[in-house]
């Protein structure tokens, strides 16, 4: 039968058709030719290429194979120059670690221990194998500690590892304090140390640790490095160490005693404490005074409270990460603040009082101070239970509450820390104790709360603006709330809970600055 007349059949039954395809593919065969391949090395069998290294190890390969797998082979071998060489010195690497890599080739697999991971990579590196090169990069992480970290930085920065580069110099970052007790860190150059000093992302809890490392790495090689002790304490915050350790431990050290100009540094410091404890919201005006914004700073909540078996005031805090109250600071019987406000994540204000005593009473706790001591403000113009305060602009507000008459007061004022002093400002239209108060898009508003002289809980919400100093009403809660809780996320305002005189509630309303409802 003819081809044509083939073809003539193939028409004429329906059921074959032409257009239907069937791709197979035989996972195997991969497999098992380069198994062949790589018995046929072994044997030195069809192998047109020998790779020399120093020590005159002779590595048998086939070109076709080490072309495929590596850029760095591709171009030698389509180099007119070497393409029909037979012999190839590879001098930059070690034997060992050459046969481990065209093993590897051939196989698809390597072995990486502690021993041989740094060359291994630095070979993969150099003969472009970026798989072995990125096994080799996980590896060393995993192994990463405050020992080793430093050498495995400059390593990953010598090779190009930018992911391992990036997380090592984090990791230092990070443990800083136990990195630095190594001999790693004290074999560092004078340049690398400064560059660790200088960061302000490293996680100290206080600066004495910064300078307490500094001396160490240099009485470490004392004739050689003293020369670098001025450039190295520029970068040392020494405003923030504690005036206590200044004058016991610094003042005292014989290197900056013989250096002018670390004596200077020393001064500055001194003259900085000076400012502060005439104007305790003085700030450093330079980078290498200001505090070190560590990546590992969490917030937490502060929390006030009363011990019922003491009788004795505190502050908790809760942190959420990891669902654990501790004691922040006990506080001085009598004053316990009915509010705390925090300014610049730094200045912690406590206002107003618990006692009828001292309600005007404002006091200020530096949070970078190593003093933990709350200290006196300027009070309030008049005593205010039952207030609102909150914080804008580095201004600390204080809105309505009540007198010592149990009068509901409209009165408002502001604490300006520039001049750390309060100020009235414009009065509410409403008298408000027990106010809820938030601030939304740079407004102030003060929501519900009592009105003494009506014996009514409010419904009415007031807006302020600071720009024109001025009072409006706003849309109106939908029921009486007085000690309502109010908070503002996204831009959307939330009043929470409150008291109409009678019930407690649990409904939540919220308000938006755009639909102005």
């Amino acid at each position: 039968m003819s081809f044509i007349e083939m073809d003539a059949v193939h028409k004429q039954d329906s059921t074959f058709k032409t257009s239907d395809q069937k791709k197979c593919i035989n996972g195997s065969l991969m497999i098992g030719v380069f198994e062949i391949l790589q018995s046929l090395r072994k044997d030195t069998v069809l192998c047109d290429i020998q790779l020399k290294t120093d020590d005159d190890t002779i590595v048998f390969a086939h070109k076709v194979v080490l072309v495929s797998a590596s850029s760095y082979f591709h171009k030698i071998f389509t180099n007119l120059d070497e393409c029909n060489k037979n012999l190839v010195n590879i001098t930059e690497l070690d034997s060992t670690v050459l046969q481990l890599l065209i093993n590897y080739i051939y196989t698809g697999e390597i072995l990486v221990t502690k021993k041989n991971v740094k060359g291994l990579l630095a070979a993969a590196n150099h003969l472009q194998l970026g798989y072995v090169k990125n096994v080799c990069a996980e590896f060393l992480q995993s192994q990463m500690d405050p020992s080793n970290c430093l050498s495995i930085k400059a390593f990953a920065n010598l090779h190009d590892c930018m992911e391992l580069l990036s997380s090592s110099e984090e990791y230092i970052k990070k443990q800083f304090l136990e990195v630095v007790k190594y001999d790693e860190f004290l074999s560092l150059s004078s340049v690398e140390v400064i560059k660790l000093i200088s960061c302000s992302e490293i996680v100290v809890p206080i600066e004495e640790k910064v300078y307490e490392c500094v001396i160490n790495w240099v009485k470490h090689e004392l004739g050689f490095r003293k020369d670098f002790l001025p450039e190295l304490m520029e970068h040392v915050r020494l405003s923030l160490t504690s005036k206590q350790y200044i004058l016991e431990k610094i003042v005292n050290e014989t290197l900056l005693k013989n250096n002018p100009k670390c004596n200077n540094y020393v001064k500055e410091a001194l003259h900085f404490h000076l400012l502060k404890s005439v104007n305790p919201f003085t700030n450093p005006q330079t980078i290498w005074s200001k505090p070190r914004q560590s990546g590992d700073l969490r917030k937490v909540i502060l929390v006030l409270g009363r011990s019922e078996s003491t009788n004795n005031f505190s502050i908790n805090w809760y942190d959420p990460t990891t669902n654990i109250w501790q004691r922040a600071l006990d506080m001085r019987k009598g004053w316990l603040p009915v509010h705390l406000a925090l300014i610049a994540n730094q200045f912690v204000f406590g206002v107003g009082s618990s006692n009828t005593k001292n309600s005007e009473c404002v006091k200020m706790l530096d949070l970078h101070s190593q003093t933990s001591s709350w200290l006196p403000m300027d009070d309030m113009s008049i005593g205010r239970m039952g207030l609102g305060v909150g914080v804008l602009n580095n201004c600390v507000y204080a809105v309505g509450g009540y007198d010592d008459t149990n009068y509901s007061l409209n009165s408002v004022e502001v604490f300006d820390v520039s001049i750390q002093e309060w100020r009235t400002l414009s009065s509410m239209s409403s008298m408000r104790s027990y106010v809820g108060f938030g601030i939304l898009n740079n407004l102030l508003y003060a929501v519900g709360g009592y009105d003494s002289s009506s014996m009514q809980r409010l419904k009415s919400v007031e807006c302020y603006d600071p720009s024109i100093d001025t009072w409006k009403l706003v849309a109106e809660l939908s029921i009486c709330r007085s000690r309502v809780g109010v908070g503002v996320l996204e831009g959307v305002m939330y009043a929470i809970g409150g008291w109409n005189g009678s019930v407690t509630h649990k409904s939540v309303e919220v308000y938006t600055e755009s639909s102005k409802q």
